[in-house]
């Protein structure tokens, strides 16, 4: 009897096709969830299973989005609101990284700023907002300083913990080459952190949209929140829920993004 050969690379595209039917199985099934909600609202809300005044079905609120696009209503609302989020976002960050770098590395720094930041992680930024409106106003600065807040602790609580739990031959082998405070801190102590303190990033873009939308809906007259708050108020609600959908795209691309730059900041993960 003739022994049965096998073509390795016969083998090898077989593999590879049963792969890409797994990933493109995987991507309809990603895809496959919000249009099955989607269908189901539409088809609820028709046939009147669910009162449409109250959850209009989703191809009115796609026409609501397309006349309020049209007017230009629309686009001056999420203008406003990722100049907001932007400002803000980087207003919290950019501090967070330095001083949880600095606490991470030295002890004292560490010791002088836990008992500030754990008193005052606990305490919602919405309930401060009273005394940031009192301090900064009605104005756009207390709608950033909001932001801000909100973002700064999860961000700096992250990065000391990156930092702190670096493998220690890495500070030992900086110390024995003699390595100055600026190699320490930018080629030991950031790339150390940067795995754990992306992650505190990535929470802090979605604290910053949950903050942005209930601070524009107290003393804002524009923004995305203001636009869902007034929408409600007036009962027009395919338009709330258009500023509902917006919030939830924006949060899922500022998401993808995040973790697009992960990727190139830390391939081997």
């Amino acid at each position: 009897m003739k022994e049965l050969k096998h073509d390795p690379h016969a083998v090898e595209q077989e593999e590879w096709k049963k792969r890409q039917w797994k990933e493109r199985g995987k991507q309809l099934l990603t895809i496959a969830s919000p249009v099955f909600i989607l269908l189901l609202w539409e088809v609820v809300s028709r046939t009147g299973i669910v009162d449409a005044r109250f959850f209009p079905p989703p191809t009115e609120i796609v026409g609501t989005f397309v006349s309020m696009s049209a007017s230009g209503e629309l686009f001056h609302h999420i203008g406003i609101s990722l100049v907001r989020i932007f400002a803000g976002f980087l207003l919290g960050v950019i501090p967070a990284i330095v001083i949880g770098l600095f606490m991470g590395l030295y002890s004292p720094i560490r010791h002088f700023f836990s008992p500030l930041i754990m008193a005052l992680m606990p305490i919602p930024t919405l309930a401060l907002l009273p005394i940031i409106l009192i301090i900064f106003g009605v104005g756009e600065v207390s709608k950033i300083v909001t932001i801000a807040g909100s973002v700064f602790f999860p961000v700096v609580i992250n990065t000391v913990a990156g930092v702190v739990n670096i493998d220690r031959i890495y500070l030992d082998v900086a110390t024995n080459y003699g390595a100055d405070s600026k190699n320490f801190f930018f080629k030991i102590a950031l790339p150390g952190a940067l795995p754990v303190m992306l992650e505190g990033i990535q929470m802090g873009q979605a604290i910053a949209l949950l903050t942005i939308v209930a601070a524009e809906m107290m003393g804002a007259n524009s923004g995305i929140g203001y636009l869902i708050w007034t929408s409600y108020k007036a009962f027009l609600l395919p338009e709330m829920f258009v500023g509902l959908v917006l919030i939830s795209f924006f949060g899922y691309l500022f998401s993808l993004l995040l973790r697009g730059l992960q990727s190139k900041l830390l391939p081997w993960r």
